[in-house]
């Protein structure tokens, strides 16, 4: 069996109400179980908030919330696996086992059901963990930092002369979602570093930490889904 998850607190600093605010005609939580539920690969979706709201639009939207989380863990500075290993451990309490789970985030319209199937494909093959990752546009062994004076000058000396088609390829997590075998997840393994990484294009990806962030990543998200 399969379990969704998408972590959804109501507080939010830097784009406030961030979860549920409009985003191109819905809530923001809507087009993530809206995802979920169009993949036809979980038993359940399951969204776990601390707020009434967000928990009246995630169940008008076709997901549960049986129940809420508690204000320990939602907070700022919580991160995600605890709020997943919580989730787990409740549902296990109401007599539900899943094999797997994987934590959509709430705010990350560019996922494709195509991704949730095939990286599960993956996680059977024997992953811990499968998560997307973007390949650095700029090769990061060049990167450089600015003195006091504005003098440039590289981190990584050595590859100042390195020609960038020498050197390998570097990748960042996407901040998608996160699938992860159930017994992992309760583990306490690190999904980072003990995930297998599904290259996903720069097109389908933005990091929405702004408002000027949001404008941009509405207008992509229009474009990618004219019909």
């Amino acid at each position: 069996m399969n379990l969704a998850i998408i972590p959804a607190r109501g507080g939010s600093k830097r784009i406030p109400r961030k979860n549920i605010k409009n985003f191109n005609g819905k809530p923001m939580i809507s087009w993530s179980i809206e995802l979920a539920i169009e993949s036809k690969i979980f038993d359940n979706i399951v969204v776990s908030t601390d707020d009434d709201e967000i928990q009246e639009i995630a169940i008008k939207e076709g997901a549960e919330v049986p129940f809420l989380r508690p204000a320990d863990l939602s907070d700022d500075h919580t991160p995600t696996a605890p709020v997943v290993k919580y989730v787990i451990n409740e549902l296990n309490q109401l007599g539900h086992n899943y094999k797997n789970v994987c934590c959509i985030y709430p705010c990350a319209p560019f996922i494709k059901p195509e991704d949730l199937k095939r990286s599960l494909q993956f996680l059977d093959k024997g992953f811990d963990f499968v998560y997307p990752v973007i390949e650095y546009t700029h090769p990061i062994q060049r990167a450089m930092q600015k003195d006091s004076e504005g003098i440039m000058k590289f981190i990584q000396p050595s590859f100042e002369l390195t020609r960038t088609q020498d050197l390998d390829k570097t990748f960042h997590d996407a901040g998608q979602f996160y699938w992860g075998r159930t017994l992992s997840w309760l583990s306490d393994k690190k999904m980072h570093s003990n995930g297998y990484g599904l290259e996903v294009p720069h097109w389908r990806f933005i990091d929405i930490d702004n408002s000027d962030d949001w404008h941009r990543a509405e207008i992509m998200h229009e474009i990618l889904n004219r019909a």
